[in-house]
């Protein structure tokens, strides 16, 4: 592999910085350079490359159309390799790089991505892995080995340190058209009998078996759940919070039950016992997950 190149970022990040403040005067200025050390620079980059990238207008200095081709080639380079030097910054203040993340598929999504851009906001060089889970996933035990903060509903035999964060509301639900509507209400458990369940639930469930002899269809995400009764597909549970928009506007319909027309789920917010770097941006995380609950 050639390692020897022609040119270096900084010719190229002091051609941008030329365009942009319209002179070499102004970019010097910026740089806190000379304005011959603008200019040498650039006259080396365009004779490494044997290409002119500039043409003076009066007093503003303008990018050729070659010019113009290899800058906008250039400044995707540009801005990795200075997210590459801030990033590096971080580490050697003792922020980490990343936290990998774990929620549970029922925790409100409005509220999930609000926390999530207020943290960019504060730690922008810091990387959230998010891993979404629904119960017993397959693929949870492994994931949670190197999981920083957990959302779960259940413990799931963590070696961790938890806290409640929230309730979640289940409400029975099927299409305000659906034919289970038009029977006599409150609904007994045998009425139900017949009706096809929408049940969210990894396939490898332990209690598959039991759930698939009451007509249960599993779906494996909220999102997809709400999608099938949306499609008059069965009715089920689901959480009030995230079908608020179609209870408000009548396309679905709460069922009327002699129990268990409402479930409430908890959930809560797990940090590994044996972790070694509860930092700053973990901390800032924790307490965003934490307000208004």
């Amino acid at each position: 592999m050639n390692m020897s190149f022609k040119t270096t970022l900084q010719q190229w990040a002091l051609l941008e910085k030329v365009i942009e403040s319209g002179s070499f005067a102004q970019a010097a200025n910026e740089t806190f350079k000379s304005q011959s050390a603008v200019s040498y620079n650039l006259e080396r980059l365009q004779e490494s490359l044997g290409v002119q990238l500039l043409t003076i207008k009066g007093r503003k200095a303008e990018l050729t159309a070659n010019g113009e081709l290899l800058l906008r080639q250039v400044r995707p380079l540009l801005r990795s390799f200075s997210y590459f030097e801030n990033y590096a910054t971080t580490l050697t203040k003792g922020i980490r790089g990343e936290i990998n993340l774990i929620v549970d598929t029922m925790f409100p999504r409005d509220r999930l991505f609000e926390v999530l851009r207020l943290f960019h906001q504060q730690y922008p060089k810091t990387k959230i892995n998010f891993t979404e889970i629904i119960e017993n996933t397959s693929y949870f035990t492994e994931a949670k080995e190197n999981a920083d903060l957990m959302i779960l509903a259940e413990k799931y035999n963590l070696d961790a340190i938890g806290e409640w964060l929230m309730d979640i509301r289940f409400v029975a639900v099927a299409h305000s058209a659906h034919p289970i509507h038009k029977k006599q209400t409150p609904l007994s458990d045998q009425d139900l009998m017949g009706e096809t369940l929408v049940y969210i639930s990894d396939q490898n469930n332990p209690n598959k078996d039991k759930i698939d002899q009451f007509g249960c269809w599993t779906f494996t995400t909220v999102e997809t759940a709400i999608e099938a009764i949306l499609n008059q597909v069965g009715y089920g549970w689901l959480p009030e919070q995230r079908i608020q928009p179609y209870l408000d506007s009548g396309v679905l319909k709460k069922i009327h039950l002699e129990h268990g027309q409402q479930r409430m789920t908890a959930l809560h917010l797990f940090l590994r016992k044996n972790h070694s770097l509860f930092d700053e941006p973990l901390r800032f995380l924790i307490e965003l997950f934490k307000l208004e609950r």
